[in-house]
């Protein structure tokens, strides 16, 4: 993808694992958008990198706006007109984004697809659209309108103009099947980062956790603000330094607001969540941002077994408290553990 004045960052960078002197092999491709790697400890088959990375673009090629054959491509083309029969999983993908858009009160809707268009965001035709656009543009974003048939697992947009983006799910949902074939294949220790949805597997050879830094959202790619330690979860970031372009000194990202057309602004500069499934993660990290902190903490207050960490545009922290995390940049600090 051209980034042109677009920073690309991935949004969880280091993963600190070469002090204890493993053996290992990585294999990168450029999949569903961005740079994905994988890393196999000690059991490091080509087999297996083969089956992920065939899985991870078997993914892509149902899900992505970007491909004209794929099943989201299909149900766009047909908004207003007819329903579209899908794969299964097509169908569970959406499903399951419908059940997160409902939770998160449209924070997260899986419709958005006329906003990511209009401002193009990553694209060489990005720009601020008129206000007159964005108000046309609006009626179109409602999840409630998205019809499913369980049954035909077909899938129907209501109004001409809809159309669906799974960009903040799908790579979750290809990060938990990578999982999938991986652990099927007798490994133990792994390392999965796809974009920025990170899954750790096992521990370090000498039993530690492994260390995952989080990106200083001011600095270059790798420069972290501190890490979590932690193994078998899964990490996701949505941030304003993911994808973005700068106008007249003021910073336009693409975690869109669905209820206003523009990006959400609301003193966050990153949302990170640790859970177990990638594509719940994914998801979350999305809404949570979009709804801001106040709102994002009762969300997850209502998740056992779910993670938070808020980094706010002052500088400070606030994290849940099953967080093991160690800051090393000190121009951060910790400002309360929920």
């Amino acid at each position: 993808m051209k980034t042109f004045n677009i920073i690309i960052f991935t949004v969880i960078i280091s993963l600190c694992f070469i002090s204890c002197g493993q053996k290992q092999s990585s294999h990168t491709e450029f999949a569903l958008g961005t740079v994905c790697s994988v890393t196999l400890f000690e059991q490091s088959e080509k087999s297996i990198y083969n089956e992920v990375f065939s899985r991870i673009r078997e993914i892509e090629n149902l899900m992505s706006v970007n491909i004209p054959s794929s099943d989201i491509s299909r149900v766009n083309a047909a908004a207003g007109t007819e329903p579209v029969i899908v794969h299964e999983e097509t169908f569970k993908v959406i499903e399951r984004a419908l059940y997160y858009a409902e939770f998160s009160g449209g924070a997260f809707d899986l419709t958005v697809g006329p906003l990511v268009s209009l401002w193009g965001i990553g694209k060489e035709e990005q720009r601020i659209p008129l206000r007159q656009e964005i108000l046309d543009a609006l009626p179109l974003i409602n999840w409630r309108n998205v019809e499913l048939d369980r049954q035909k697992k077909s899938v129907f947009l209501k109004i001409k103009g809809m159309s669906l983006d799974l960009g903040a799910i799908a790579k979750g949902y290809a990060a938990d099947e990578a999982v999938k074939i991986i652990k099927r294949g007798g490994v133990k220790r792994a390392i999965i980062d796809l974009g920025g949805n990170i899954v750790v597997l096992g521990e370090k050879k000498d039993g530690s956790l492994w260390n995952v830094g989080i990106q200083n959202p001011d600095k270059n790619r790798g420069d972290v603000i501190g890490f979590l330690q932690l193994t078998e979860k899964t990490i996701v970031t949505s941030g304003v330094y993911e994808r973005f372009f700068e106008e007249n000194n003021q910073r336009y990202h693409h975690l869109f607001d669905p209820s206003r057309g523009y990006p959400a602004k609301n003193g966050l500069l990153s949302v990170t969540l640790i859970t177990d499934i990638s594509m719940d993660a994914d998801a979350l990290s999305t809404a949570l941002f979009v709804l801001g902190y106040e709102e994002g903490k009762k969300l997850i207050a209502s998740l056992p077994g779910t993670e938070a960490f808020f980094v706010f545009e002052d500088r400070s922290i606030i994290m849940t408290d099953g967080i093991n995390f160690t800051l090393t940049d000190k121009t951060f600090y910790i400002k309360n553990i929920l």
